[in-house]
């Protein structure tokens, strides 16, 4: 699998990223037709406008009225191709903490952002949560242009029931501005970092734990052997990737589910999006390090998982 590895700029990580959604096509048939005609015409600026609105869309009807906060800067990178070919086209993703309101209200917002979208006529990823669960989360997407997003209560105090609600929208994939991005940044360099490099080991060490949490053997095709240092116009990153064996739908669908579990446990930011296969994909960033992870389902049957982390970035352990 060819990751685009410049997909992390530093500056702009707030949340992991990217989806399939605008990926492969099979025997001429995508499984995204008609989101795809309107990728097509979409810009960063419409995209952003439709993502800001789907937001508006849950939280100006909310009792009590949360304010809303932005985890980070919007990030921006480029989609995640198959093996079918590469794909220049890119794709944001929004994150807000909805502040300003008592903790045991956080189940409530949650459930007002899934009632504002039903409304809307979206349509939910899954069957709808279970609202006896102290802690409810929701994932959605609207149609016919296909923005996914959520809305998740966080744990703040488990014994009193109280959480901290947020919502995340991702959106489908648009043309990049100007000239198609692989002519501007194709040219990246790749070498081998030192063998003691703090950022190597920091980037197999998340990808050994994310391979823990998988339970699910590694195959030797689709991937790289090590660590590599991947220099561009956008920084310098450390980059490992690797395949699964072939899984079943379930299989995979399991595997992920163990992943998810890992990365909430571990306190990363986690987004699950659309692919082309019939199991979402996940995105994780580890706010510390500022490490981002993708767990990519193939149509093949492979789970494909890449790490990226900023090669500057030095944490305490390191030293």
């Amino acid at each position: 699998m060819k990751l685009r590895t410049t997909m992390v700029v530093v500056a702009l990580l707030a949340v992991a990223l990217a989806t399939t959604a605008c990926g492969s096509e099979q025997d001429g048939q995508g499984k995204h037709d008609k989101a795809t005609s309107k990728q097509v015409t979409m810009d960063e600026e419409q995209a952003t406008k439709r993502a800001e609105e789907i937001i508006h869309q849950a939280v100006d009807g909310m009792s009590p009225k949360p304010t809303l906060k932005r985890s980070g800067p919007v990030p921006v990178g480029p989609c995640v191709a198959d093996d079918h070919g590469s794909d220049d086209r890119l794709q944001l993703s929004l994150s807000y903490d909805l502040t300003g309101v008592p903790g045991s209200a956080a189940k409530k917002l949650v459930r007002q952002a899934r009632d504002a979208w039903v409304k809307q006529g979206y349509t939910f990823q899954d069957s709808d949560e279970d609202w006896s669960k102290p802690f409810p989360k929701v994932n959605m997407r609207t149609e016919p242009d296909d923005f996914w997003m959520d809305a998740v209560t966080g744990v703040v105090d488990r014994a009193k029931g109280e959480g901290l609600a947020s919502i995340g929208v991702t959106s489908p994939c648009f043309a990049p501005a100007g000239e198609p991005a692989s002519k501007a940044d194709s040219a990246a360099l790749y070498s081998a970092p030192a063998a003691d490099d703090p950022g190597a080991r920091r980037a197999l060490d998340h990808s050994s734990r994310i391979y823990d949490a998988l339970r699910v053997r590694h195959t030797t095709q689709g991937g790289t052997d090590g660590v590599r240092v991947v220099r561009d116009a956008d920084g310098t990153w450390l980059h490992h990737d690797w395949s699964t064996d072939l899984l079943t739908t379930k299989e995979a669908a399991d595997a992920l589910g163990r992943a998810q579990t890992y990365f909430e446990s571990a306190n990363w930011t986690v987004r699950r999006v659309a692919t082309d296969a019939s199991v979402p994909a996940l995105f994780a960033l580890h706010e510390e390090d500022k490490t981002v992870a993708q767990l990519v389902p193939s149509a093949e049957g492979m789970v494909r998982v890449a790490v990226t982390t900023p090669a500057a970035h030095v944490t305490a352990t390191d030293i």
